[in-house]
């Protein structure tokens, strides 16, 4: 994101609106999520791509994502971040018609690749901006901005699964949720702040390497987006392969671990500000590596599902508190930001495959073994998420501390 310049003052109430506006970014970026990941059977099938090119395809979002998210800094610093944003956002929601339209599997991967590269940059720009807002509103709101999405995700998704559940085209299911979401999306950036950069002010390089201080957080951010990766796409068939449970309670448990992930979000700001990013990610490394223990350990379906439960509500806040952390490590938010969100990204991207194989050359018990040593790599880490924190002091206050650049 841009570089704000001193002289620029928001007043509480622009500030406040921005917070909404910014949740309802969130919300919708997450619905454009849910509305394509419901209809991937639909676009399997009207492209003719077997189970295999589909997967291969299905790599396509994160690489577009991937190259495409350094972008995001430069877009910010030329046009100021709420026309960026404006854009990137509208960029992301049409994109998700492309998908739908793709008649084989190279049109598919190339419709993927937008889809990818516009879901990467508008994710950077949006919490870029969330971050602004949270240092001047001094408390903790990363973490129920990314509850939000969480939401929107679901709304997504329910209104995909009722959309496929009546036989409606995928094409134009798509586009009225595209036109819908545009229109929703273009409306809340109204309210974001209008953040530009000094007039002097040299421009980001289209591409950089992230900072050794994105390198470090995006560690933390890695083990949490591994864990959650291999839950969701993971867990129903741990279920159902290695405890024998029914086929609709394996699928009732991912549901249940995506829920536990937003209400979790939703409500983390709260402990955040009381306890601190540190402690907070600490303590959750502790949950999320006890549920990773119970997944491997439950001889019954019952206690595993109350091991991934453990997971979520261990992982949940890790992401926007890194990238909260990332956003106040130096004197280039965006670029640092961006880096996170490259990892992550990558993790989200290997974490399915990665617990698969480890699966098929040994069992999913030994794959979620993996998962529980990475979850408590947060126990390890979390320190590295220090920079910007807010500690409790013995009233029960939260007071900043520095980050390694003054706030404006």
């Amino acid at each position: 994101m841009t570089t704000e310049s001193t002289a620029t003052v928001f007043g509480t109430g622009e500030v406040r609106r921005a917070r909404y506006a910014v949740a309802t970014v969130f919300a919708v970026h997450g619905a454009v999520t849910g509305s394509f990941a419901t209809r991937v059977p639909w676009i399997q099938d009207h492209a003719g791509v077997s189970a295999g090119q589909l997967g291969i395809a299905l790599a396509f979002p994160a690489i577009g994502a991937s190259v495409a998210m350094p972008l995001a800094g430069a877009v910010s610093h030329r046009f100021g971040a709420r026309t960026a944003l404006r854009g990137l956002l509208a960029l992301w929601t049409l994109a998700l018609i492309l998908p739908s339209l793709a008649p084989n599997l190279l049109t598919l991967c190339a419709a993927l690749f937008v889809y990818g590269a516009s879901a990467g940059m508008s994710d950077v720009a949006m919490n870029a901006l969330g971050v602004e807002v949270e240092n001047r509103l001094d408390k903790s709101i990363m973490s129920g901005l990314h509850g939000m999405w969480s939401v929107g995700a679901l709304v997504g998704s329910a209104a995909g699964t009722v959309a496929a559940h009546v036989g409606a085209d995928a094409r134009l299911h798509h586009l009225v949720a595209a036109l819908t979401l545009t229109a929703l999306g273009l409306a809340a950036c109204r309210w974001v702040l209008d953040l530009r950069s000094e007039p002097d002010e040299e421009p980001p390089p289209r591409f950089a390497l992230p900072p050794k201080s994105a390198l470090i957080i995006g560690a933390v951010g890695f083990c949490a987006v591994f864990a959650e990766g291999a839950s969701l796409d993971w867990s129903a068939v741990y279920l159902r392969d290695t405890l024998d449970s029914s086929a609709g309670l394996a699928a009732a448990s991912t549901t249940a671990f995506a829920l536990t992930m937003a209400v979790a979000r939703i409500a983390g700001d709260r402990v955040v500000d009381r306890f601190g990013a540190v402690r907070t990610v600490r303590a959750g490394g502790v949950l999320a590596t006890a549920g990773g223990v119970l997944v491997v350990l439950a001889p019954h379906v019952a206690l595993a599902m109350c091991g991934f439960g453990l997971m979520g509500l261990g992982i949940a806040v890790v992401v926007p508190l890194a990238f909260a952390a990332a956003g106040r490590s130096g004197p280039k938010p965006a670029q640092a930001i961006a880096g996170v969100a490259t990892i992550t990204y990558t993790s989200g991207l290997i974490a399915p495959s990665a617990i698969g194989s480890l699966a098929e050359a040994t069992s999913l018990v030994v794959s979620f073994g993996l998962v529980s040593v990475l979850a408590f790599g947060l126990v390890l880490g979390a320190g590295v998420l220090r920079a910007g924190d807010r500690k409790p002091t013995a009233g029960g206050a939260v007071r900043d501390i520095p980050a390694a650049e003054p706030r404006p």
